[in-house]
């Protein structure tokens, strides 16, 4: 009987786990609220995963008590040893798999998309964060602590530029947007004062924000140069964090897979794309960039099939299975890879 594994990716905003066997059969994907430990606690965090992980066998059809061999929990918000650590012993005493992997989530966008196990990955979800690991296994990363550590970007970033830059069209200070009319609209309110009002308030939860950002991807499209300057500051943003770890690991000078991944950038956004590709084209020529072509949940769960040691077949079956499945519906309230195929 083949043996089980579990991956999650933890977001901001959401976290994805998969479940599946060594055979690479998706026995169920299942979506909770995303890892914010530096918030919630640890432990809380790890409780919320242990949860999520029963949940996913629930659904398969098994008691929650089925033994899982490999769980590989890939993180947001957890960026530094010591945060790993921890929460790789909360995880270990809550008996989620016989043996557990956590790492940062910036690295299931590089297992899920770089068949060589090395590059540079850049995940853009609610939040930004990225990775580089050297041909010989060294890596590098950000701090990634939000505004204190020079961060900015992501869904959250984009949304809170719009609202502010929406505010100062109607006060005067910046130039008239069409973001004015279409970000009030989301949330069933008049405008975006009366937006800014209710988060202050805490009547709209702050991490609903990053929602906005495809209204603005879609402004932009449509031409509104206030959209078009935060969407292209998000691009040059990225650019930045890539040649950062290029420089910073010797390899502006070595043909590099860059894998661009999380809501922010799997996406048809042209505008953005073709962006971060032509400034790339200026800073790092070498440099090969492609948007993650699967969920990054996938690069979790094969790096929980690597450590289970599944044929490399069950690798392509379960990202085939993953890229062709719908993701599950939001919850409310809440150096090795794996062949890109």
């Amino acid at each position: 009987m083949a043996d089980l594994v579990v991956g999650a990716d933890g977001g901001n905003s959401k976290t994805d786990l998969v479940l599946a066997d060594t055979g690479g059969r998706l026995l169920a994907w299942v979506r909770g609220i995303g890892t914010r430990p530096h918030a919630d606690g640890m432990a809380v965090t790890a409780g919320q995963l242990a949860d999520l992980t029963r949940r996913g066998l629930s659904e398969a059809g098994l008691p929650e008590t089925t033994s899982i061999a490999v769980g590989a929990y890939f993180l947001a918000n957890v960026d530094v040893p010591a945060d790993e650590q921890e929460a790789l012993l909360r995880l270990s005493r809550l008996d989620v798999a016989e043996r557990t992997l956590v790492r940062n989530d910036t690295l299931a966008i590089l297992r899920a998309g770089a068949p060589e196990g090395w590059g540079v990955a850049v995940v853009s979800g609610a939040g930004i964060n990225a990775v580089g690991v050297h041909p010989g296994g060294r890596s590098a990363r950000f701090l990634s602590l939000g505004d204190i550590t020079g961060d900015w970007g992501g869904g959250m970033g984009v949304a809170r530029a719009a609202m502010g830059a929406a505010v100062r069209a109607g006060d005067g200070r910046g130039p008239a947007t069409v973001l004015r009319e279409v970000l009030p609209g989301h949330f069933g309110l008049p405008s975006v004062e009366t937006v800014a009002l209710a988060v202050s308030a805490g009547e709209i939860p702050a991490m609903e924000l990053p929602a906005l950002a495809p209204l603005v991807f879609a402004a932009a499209d449509d031409g509104d140069a206030v959209a078009r300057e935060i969407v292209t500051r998000l691009g040059d943003e990225i650019v930045t964090m890539v040649t950062a770890l290029l420089r910073r690991l010797d390899l502006l000078g070595t043909p590099t897979p860059v894998v661009l991944g999380g809501g922010t950038l799997q996406n048809d956004q042209i505008l953005l794309h073709d962006h971060i590709r032509r400034r790339l084209g200026e800073e790092a020529p070498l440099a090969r960039p492609q948007v993650l072509d699967v969920p990054p949940v996938a690069g979790a769960a094969c790096e929980a099939l690597m450590e289970a040691r599944a044929p490399q077949a069950a690798w392509f079956s379960l990202r085939e299975a993953l890229a062709g499945t719908r993701p599950p519906p939001p919850t409310r309230g809440e150096a090795r890879s794996c062949p890109a195929g």
